[in-house]
């Protein structure tokens, strides 16, 4: 499938969704940020959807730099940044993973849920991540181990790959980064018409150490 069939499949999710007035961050990675005690810096939210990440960072003094394939997530982040008072913190834009990756070091880069019925080499992508960090910064990837009723992929038989696969995935050189967390927790989450259902995450957490 072609990316014209991305762009089109995923400005339909979002467009069929009413805008939210305050998207909710991730709950990981708000646990992860505030449990470690990380500094505000540069981050890098990739499938950033409607911003509750960039938003949440930005509020806390990140400067986020935030990228999704749908021009329409895009702009409602931008509305709602401008609209908060963080648009010198948020900068938005529509970028295709599968092309190419966005440029810039940072702090922390976070991708949650970065899943697609179209073709993306995930792995690639996540290894250019990890590049992309600067010494002393993460690498925050949070997949679903579970299906939510809310889920676009209902498929009856699906396979999450565990954390430590994801990891594997990426190869990342132990004499510069190390594997902070790989998990499976569980947790009750709320989806996007209210309704709640317990699910699993698969979390990874990767720090560059040089």
């Amino acid at each position: 499938m072609s990316s014209t069939d991305a762009v089109t499949f995923w400005d339909g999710v979002y467009a069929g969704r009413p805008a939210a007035d305050g998207p909710r961050p991730n709950a990981r990675l708000t646990e992860t940020v505030t449990g470690l005690g990380l500094p505000p810096g540069e981050a890098l939210d990739l499938g950033c959807g409607e911003g509750g990440d960039a938003l949440w960072l930005a509020g806390q003094g990140w400067r986020v730099s935030a990228v999704d394939i749908s021009a329409v997530a895009v702009e409602r982040l931008t509305a709602l940044a401008r609209a908060q008072a963080l648009g010198d913190r948020v900068l938005a834009g529509r970028h295709d993973l599968q092309e190419s990756f966005p440029p810039g070091d940072f702090d922390l880069v976070c991708a949650h849920y970065l899943h697609t019925p179209f073709g993306l080499d995930r792995s690639a992508v996540l290894r250019s991540a990890a590049h992309a960090l600067r010494p002393g910064g993460r690498l925050l990837v949070v997949d679903h181990g579970s299906t939510a009723p809310w889920s676009w992929n209902q498929d009856p038989d699906p396979r999450y790959p565990s954390p430590r696969e994801v990891a594997d995935g990426i190869d990342p050189a132990p004499d510069t980064w190390t594997v902070e967390r790989a998990d499976t927790p569980r947790r009750i989450a709320t989806g996007p018409d209210g309704r709640t259902a317990e699910v699993t995450d698969h979390v990874l957490l990767i720090r560059r150490t040089a």
